[in-house]
């Protein structure tokens, strides 16, 4: 079989030809699908072996301390045959793997013949063909987890050891330092854990993949954001722990670890960095310094390891097996979500040019995979491209009609946004009549009664619809409720004005398009309201029809909610983008004039700031950068158009410009900002009263909300979305 190996005193790296392990008992006998570089520890050793004599000996002052004890013992010439022998020998890489049994030794009842293991050991998970692996080494694969994934086993024993060691509890805030391969597995054990995170690593890329995989705040060691997003999350009083997964020479980690706890905070050690401890620092804040030891309890037992003797579950919780069973539990979950830390899988006969490329700097990785002979490569199986359908509209001849009397409406809500900017433009409108509100709560509808002046005030859903009085009803609740509630009521044959979002998945909005379908009611409006501000259509007439394909930003500085905020609510109400990113879609679509055909998305921050790219048929892009964390005194949306060799400028609905052989600026001193709700409402009121065309096309609204559930889709899969569909 084959083994990849190293020659330290040379340095030298081969794939050598080497006799099968023998499969004893107590283990078992296993041919390797995938193995994992450490690019962390492994590649410090290939490192070192690299250097002169001289610059080991620095490198490895234990080695040398070991060296000198042995030359008082037995003499330098017996010291120097004993050292030059053990140098010049060829030594195992490796030590993570997940493969399939292929013989049980005598003694194992746990796992048969075919069944994929992960395995964990420098001796016994090795980068090899076969691996003889000892009981309390190896564990079986959740059904589900792709090998690729269950190769992680070991690696991630030794992060989750060391979030054991850190004892972390809901809601505290952590300190992750070096977002190499195990700071990455540590940041998300503990974010799982119901910690917030914070990483430092001086690799912006680095950071941007923790953040996309839930940190809530990254940066350079020695940036001040860093220390800013700790005191802000920690209201000023430093870290609970801090977790040391970096390496190198540099002190820095451990100085940055006591200024950034709090008092009586923990510091856990897990890689190998320098630690020479600023003693008063440490002293003042009383702070734990603690250690992880690899895979956790029963490494470097020989009765554990190799002779099978588990420690009892109630002395011993979480033993180097267990954390191994664990690992693979969360993964196969998707708790954890090792995929994105993949950056090459390579084959196993191109070993040693790996190591080589990634000890060049050559190949940047956070982490590295062996893919095994006879192994599918899994990993570049060609999938699917993600798509997000957005269904035909179809529906019986529409039962629009004209309304000889006053326009009757019922509300569904009235929370915040219906009584600050929908109520009041209706309330004082001509030829509307506010005639029932339903809400939740008794009050909140006596409230808005009062207010507003609605002949009636109920919890009664089913009173309004089955109401033939009330022509129009507006669904104004929270956005979990929209499709529902919107399907109710075209259903019952009323026009329906809903706010944003009309649905949050692709199951609900082909539910609304099924009422469409079954009623024949197509008489519904989406709360899109920025197409219809009056300076951005001044200002999209005055630029006038385009002829070539254009290029749109769209700048929305959406800033922090305050806690306790429902939209925080993302289980049941949604992202914050789904909530309110059809605006901005909306608006882009209708100055091109198209429907986009296709989305990209990625995110950082936990995926509250997002950059979203839609592309449309004629070859135009828009890009959407929906960020919470700009200055609260910046404006909140700035839009650019460019095409044509003229540029469209609109400055947060306050002030309006066109370039191109003329210039046009708005005035300088606006009435106020309108973001078009009244003249939205007033072309709804509009279509009701009349039977005409509702002010948007049903296939509009129906695009812009599967553009806006492609956002979601294309964050969870890191790919461009197609928007499958009618154009």
């Amino acid at each position: 079989m084959k083994q990849v190996v190293q020659n330290y005193k040379s340095g030298e790296l081969a794939v050598l030809d080497v006799p099968v392990p023998g499969c004893k008992p107590g283990g078992v006998l296993v041919r390797s699908a995938y193995s994992l570089i450490s690019t962390g520890t492994e590649m410090m050793k290939v490192s070192e072996a690299g250097m002169s004599m001289l610059g080991k000996a620095r490198s490895r002052p234990d080695q040398v301390a070991k060296v000198m004890q042995s030359v008082a013992t037995n003499g330098v010439p017996a010291t120097y045959r004993k050292v030059m022998g053990k140098l010049d020998s060829y030594t195992p890489l490796g030590y993570s793997l997940c493969g399939i049994v292929e013989q049980v030794g005598a003694g194992i009842d746990d796992v048969k013949v075919g069944d994929l293991v992960a395995c964990a050991g420098n001796e016994h998970a090795l980068h090899a063909e076969l691996n003889w692996v000892p009981k309390n080494l190896y564990s079986p694969v959740p059904e589900g987890l792709a090998p690729r994934h269950a190769a992680f086993g070991t690696v991630g024993s030794i992060a989750l050891q060391g979030v054991r060691q850190g004892e972390p509890q809901l809601g505290e805030v952590a300190l992750v330092i070096g977002l190499g391969l195990i700071g990455q597995l540590v940041a998300q054990l503990l974010t799982a854990a119901g910690v917030r995170v914070v990483g430092v690593d001086p690799d912006p890329a680095r950071c941007e993949l923790a953040e996309s995989l839930g940190a809530a705040a990254t940066g350079d060691p020695a940036s001040a954001a860093v220390e800013a997003a700790v005191a802000d999350l920690t209201g000023g009083h430093g870290v609970d722990q801090v977790y040391l997964a970096a390496g190198g020479s540099s002190n820095q980690p451990v100085e940055l670890a006591a200024r950034l706890c709090r008092d009586r905070g923990r510091v856990v050690d897990i890689g190998k960095c320098r630690l020479d401890l600023p003693w008063n620092a440490y002293y003042e804040k009383e702070l734990d310094v603690r250690f992880s030891r690899s895979y956790g309890p029963g490494r470097y037992d020989p009765e554990y390891e190799l002779e099978g003797r588990d420690y009892p579950i109630g002395y011993v919780r979480w033993t180097e097996r267990r954390n191994l069973a664990c690992f693979l539990d969360l993964a196969a979950r998707g708790r954890v979500d090792v995929d994105p830390l993949v950056s090459h899988i390579a084959d196993f006969d191109d070993a040693v040019d790996t190591y080589q490329r990634l000890k060049d700097g050559e190949l940047k990785a956070v982490a590295v995979l062996f893919r095994y002979a006879d192994q599918e490569p899994e990993a570049e199986k060609e999938t699917p491209a993600p798509t997000v359908a957005v269904p035909a509209v179809t529906a019986r001849p529409s039962t629009a009609r004209a309304v000889s009397s006053p326009v009757r409406i019922a509300f569904v809500g009235a929370g915040n946004y219906a009584t600050s900017m929908l109520l009041p433009h209706l309330a004082r409108r001509d030829g509307v009549e506010l005639s029932t509100v339903v809400t939740t709560t008794a009050l909140s509808g006596a409230n808005a009664q009062r207010k507003f002046g609605f002949a009636e005030a109920t919890t009664d859903l089913d009173a309004v619809l089955g109401d033939t009085s009330i022509d129009a009803v507006f669904v104004v609740t929270r956005h979990s409720s929209h499709a529902e509630l919107t399907r109710q009521a075209l259903l019952a044959g009323k026009s329906v004005f809903v706010e944003k979002p009309l649905a949050l998945t692709e199951d609900e909005l082909a539910g609304v398009l099924a009422a469409v379908e079954e009623s024949g009611n197509d008489r519904l409006q989406v709360g899109f309201n920025r197409r219809f501000a009056p300076l951005l259509r001044e200002a999209k007439g005055r630029f006038g029809v385009r002829t070539g394909p254009a290029n749109l930003r769209y700048l929305v500085n959406a800033g922090r909610l305050q806690g306790g905020s429902w939209y925080l609510q993302q289980g049941t109400e949604g992202s914050r983008f789904a909530g309110e990113g059809g605006h901005f879609i909306d608006t882009a679509s209708w100055l091109l004039d198209a429907d986009p055909v296709s989305v990209y998305a990625t995110g950082s921050g936990g995926n509250e700031d997002l950059q979203v790219v839609l592309r449309y048929a004629d070859d135009s892009t828009a890009t959407i950068s929906y960020v919470t964390t700009g200055a609260p005194g910046y404006p909140k949306e700035t839009l650019d158009l460019v095409a044509d060799g003229k540029v469209l400028r609109l400055d947060d609905f306050v002030r309006a410009s066109v370039y191109g052989r003329k210039r046009w600026v708005s005035s300088r001193l606006p009435k106020a900002r309108d973001k078009g709700q009244n003249a939205e409402l007033a072309a709804f009121v509009r279509a009701v009263r009349t039977g005409g065309p509702m002010p948007v096309p049903l296939q509009s609204l129906v695009a812009t909300t599967a553009a806006t559930l492609a956002v979601q889709t294309g964050l969870a899969g890191g790919a461009p979305v197609t928007l499958a569909g009618p154009r």
